[in-house]
């Protein structure tokens, strides 16, 4: 049987540059030891929020190869290795395993448009090619296709899946999922903003944005799901909505990066086609940030 990669509350990286857009190693460290410190159970280098779309292979793998080395077997490191091309996510998938990350994350192809049989043939082609737990990620509102309940059924048979990071949206996938599938396979949130009622559909936890900033709350979020406690979960979902729905404001990372800068973090400058928060939206966070306390 398997065991899930983690459960509780796994941070989605965001990947800080210096003003000359290369990676700020120092505030990196920082950021990944301070989530640490915090008691995340996880952490996911080079996912969607660590901009890696815009990251060259040799940038991606040595953020791959310093998380790890700075994580140094404190918690579990989810590396992003997903690709619309099978054979450079295969690449960046043996490079995260000869690097000691503990599993991998796999979006979705994008602008291929894979049909649900290129999918599993997909995923299956990469498992073959590893030794680590395979995390898939589903975002279709990024990728442009979404898996089925079925497919998951068939890739669930695979013993390298672990399981979803399930950022669709659909609770009916999710229930049905649930229902075609085996309990050891397993579920995250993929949703800051449905964490607790995705836990109550058996998740096991969030891979979270908002963890890059206030880390603590996604842990005791998670944390009371896990426990059963979903009454108290549910005020901390509800508390922080509104700072949750400011965070995704814009495209994810444009309001988390711009919350950490404005809470000297130094996430520093996006990559192109990324560009700052406009002027309005900037506003909208600062406020609800200041109603959180996390600015003075």
């Amino acid at each position: 049987m398997r065991t899930p990669v983690f459960t509780g509350s796994c941070p989605a990286l965001v990947t800080p540059f210096d003003q000359q857009g290369t990676i700020n190693y120092d505030a990196f460290g920082k950021l990944i030891d301070d989530q640490i410190e915090a008691g995340v159970d996880a952490v996911c280098v080079c996912g969607t929020t660590g901009e890696s779309a815009t990251m060259s292979i040799r940038e991606h793998i040595a953020a791959v190869e310093f998380c790890v080395k700075r994580v140094d077997h404190r918690v579990k490191v989810i590396a992003g290795a997903g690709s619309n091309d099978t054979s450079a996510a295969v690449y960046l998938s043996q490079h995260a395993q000869d690097s000691g990350a503990d599993a991998l994350l796999h979006v979705t192809p994008y602008y291929n448009k894979a049909s649900q049989a290129g999918l599993i043939k997909h995923y299956e082609y990469i498992a073959e090619r590893t030794e680590l737990p395979i995390i898939l990620y589903n975002v279709p509102s990024r990728t442009g296709v979404s898996f089925t309940a079925d497919s998951y059924r068939v890739l669930s048979a695979n013993p390298k899946i672990n399981g979803v990071k399930e950022a669709s949206g659909n609770f009916s996938l999710l229930a049905h999922t649930r229902y075609l599938c085996p309990d050891d396979f397993y579920i995250w949130s993929g949703n800051d903003d449905q964490v607790v009622p995705m836990m109550a559909l058996g998740a096991k936890g969030v891979i979270s944005v908002a963890s890059n900033i206030i880390p603590q709350v996604m842990v005791k979020m998670s944390h009371l799901c896990l426990e059963n406690d979903f009454e108290a979960a549910s005020q901390l979902q509800i508390r922080y909505m509104d700072l949750i729905d400011a965070l995704f404001c814009e495209v994810n990372p444009i309001p988390i990066k711009a919350a950490m800068n404005l809470m000297d973090m130094e996430a520093g400058p996006l990559r192109l086609p990324l560009c700052d928060i406009s002027e309005q939206n900037l506003t909208v966070l600062r406020a609800s940030m200041e109603r959180m306390g996390l600015l003075k």
